[in-house]
């Protein structure tokens, strides 16, 4: 009945408009510069408008004794959820629609061809409804485009959006709260991270992409060696990214990193080269380097050595959450991480300060970046700044925490939103590290990198020739001194593989 009816109506509506706009048409008609093609109209649209009535009622129902129900409810009806038996059947109610919309589209042509087309581009020929991976915000499943390329597309969570501002709303209580009961205790800060939580994907694959840019035109020689994953932008939205799909392992997996052909050591370097670009030189920075965000893979043009050894590639990940360090921040900060590897108590108070930390708390801040008191901060060992991960130095920072709760409150209070990100990203470096073996060398690489971003700020400050052969005084200094610090760092890597012969 009710086929019929819809069925009817499509009728009725076709006549419908021919008789009702008959006077008007034939006035439209009479009327109109191009006749012909007035006529086309109003004698194509009821036509039209009947043909998709039709195909809407043989995809909305179907008889089965008298009773109407959806194509999908009546071949549906019965299977459990999850059976193989009813994604066989679902998939053939899918094809039977598909085919009735793509006669449609043929009967109609014009627009209807377009949109056809517009359509066929946006689904993909399979996709695997269970999540390869699922997070916060979002999760990825693993499909592959109607050309056949497998790709990963990351879907936001069911409505993540309508939930965003009771969510806020909720850790704006709890923060305030806590701040209004314990004074000392105010991560008001935290709720301004939260309520910033990027939930466009059209922004992250720009973010993506502006990332490798910069890599190929600060940091050329590092380029090879990192990647992000390509983005589809025609088969993605706010909500829905499609990207690239690409093996590796996980960056903290030391077994498979091994399998792979790869050094642990070598990718530690290359996460530490690969960061220290993007903080001291780009000054765009991906601040949420956890492992699950960051894969490795042998460097694709990479071939074996003599010792079966492969030179890797960084894959980025997750590219929702960046900050911009503006130039002034970014060099301050540049010279406070060379101060801290030097050891130079003066450069770390100074651009401490500089960062907002006070006369005050520039030592806690220090602390706070390293992982180290005071004292092993300005100590000119060269593994001043390792943390070997044992028990004294997990107890060391467990008082450390507790003794300076208060004052680590305030300083954090204090700090630049940009840098609190900053924080976040050194934490999450440093699990990666320690992970890999905690290598001297990352030290290294972070006061090398840094030193090049300031040189490089000072040259164009000023360009004259006495400026220039300053600098280039400077660097040839610095590069004696790394050369020290190198022969140093070898001598202690042969006494430790001689102590454990």
């Amino acid at each position: 009945m009710a086929a019929r009816l819809l069925l009817r109506a499509g009728k009725s509506l076709a006549l419908a408009g021919t008789a009702v706009g008959g006077g008007g048409a034939a006035v439209a008609i009479a009327t109109s510069d191009d006749p012909q093609s007035t006529l086309k109209l109003f004698t194509n649209v009821p036509l039209r408008l009947f043909r998709n009535s039709v195909t809407a009622a043989a995809i909305a129902f179907v008889r089965v004794a008298n009773v109407m129900s959806s194509d999908y409810e009546y071949s549906l009806w019965g299977l459990p959820e999850g059976s193989v038996e009813r994604a066989k059947v679902k998939h053939e109610v899918h094809l039977r629609s598909a085919r009735r919309l793509q006669e449609l589209c043929f009967k109609n042509g014009g627009i209807y061809i377009k949109l056809g087309q517009h359509i066929g581009q946006l689904v993909f020929d399979e996709f695997d409804p269970v999540p390869l991976a699922s997070a916060s915000l979002a999760q990825v499943h693993v499909a592959r485009t109607r050309d056949g390329q497998k790709v990963a597309v990351k879907v936001q969570h069911t409505h993540l959006t309508d939930t965003a501002a009771a969510d806020y709303a909720t850790v704006g209580l709890i923060v305030n709260t806590l701040h209004w009961l314990f004074p000392s205790f105010d991560y008001r800060w935290l709720l301004d991270e939260v309520r910033e939580s990027e939930l466009d994907f059209l922004t992250e694959a720009k973010n993506n992409e502006k990332c490798l840019e910069n890599f190929q035109k600060l940091s050329p020689h590092v380029a090879g060696y990192v990647y992000a994953p390509r983005v589809y932008w025609k088969l993605s939205t706010s909500k829905l990214l499609t990207m690239e799909f690409i093996d590796g392992v996980q960056v903290n997996d030391v077994k498979a990193i091994q399998r792979l052909g790869l050094q642990p050591s070598e990718v530690a370097k290359l996460v530490s080269q690969a960061f220290a670009e993007m903080i001291y030189k780009h000054g765009f920075v991906h601040c949420d380097p956890h492992a699950a965000n960051l894969m490795i893979r042998p460097l694709p043009s990479s071939s074996r050595s003599i010792f079966g050894k492969r030179k890797p590639q960084l894959i980025l990940l997750d590219h929702g959450l960046y900050r911009e360090l503006e130039p002034p921040m970014r060099i301050n900060y540049a010279a406070l991480w060379k101060g801290l590897v030097f050891a130079d108590a003066k450069a770390i108070k100074e651009n401490s300060v500089k960062l907002g930390a006070g006369d005050d708390l520039y030592a806690l801040f220090a602390g706070v970046l390293t992982m180290r008191p005071w004292n092993r901060v300005v100590d000119p060992a060269i593994d001043h700044l390792v943390l070997e991960g044992n028990d004294n130095d997990r107890s060391e920072l467990q008082m450390f925490a507790s003794q300076y709760f208060s004052e680590i409150s305030e300083l954090l209070s204090r700090l630049p939103r940009v840098i609190l990100l900053m924080l976040k990203t050194n934490d999450c470096l440093r699990s990666v590290n320690h992970a890999l073996g905690s290598s001297l060398e990352t030290f290294l690489i972070i006061g090398r990198v840094s030193s090049e971003a300031i040189l490089k700020a000072k040259m164009l400050e000023n360009k004259s020739l006495l400026r220039s052969i300053n600098i280039w005084l400077e660097e040839v200094l610095l590069e004696a001194r790394f050369l020290g610090m190198q022969m140093i760092l070898w001598l202690l890597h042969l006494r430790r593989a001689l102590y454990w012969s």
